[in-house]
């Protein structure tokens, strides 16, 4: 498996007032996310890369701003067509 490294200045987790593995683990997911968001991944995809099961990586999108299902009109269509 490979391995990111990102250095960030010792103080940044006092200035966020995380400690340092709440840091970490949040821009994990957020990386994962922006990720899924782009199109770049798949839900199965960011959950890995965010630490998390799929169901918990889609459950936690909309806290970062993001939906976690997004559907086109026919998607959308073909889902409720059998509700009138």
């Amino acid at each position: 498996m490979g391995i990111l490294q990102v250095e960030y200045p010792d103080n940044m987790t006092a200035a966020l007032n995380m400690d340092r593995e709440t840091f970490e683990q949040d821009a994990r997911m957020a990386m994962a996310v922006k990720l899924y968001e782009m199109g770049r991944m798949t839900s199965g995809q960011a959950a890995i890369l965010a630490g998390k099961n799929r169901v918990a990586f889609l459950l936690e999108c909309p806290k970062y701003g993001v939906a976690s299902v997004v559907w086109d009109k026919e998607e959308l269509m073909a889902e409720f067509k059998n509700l009138s």
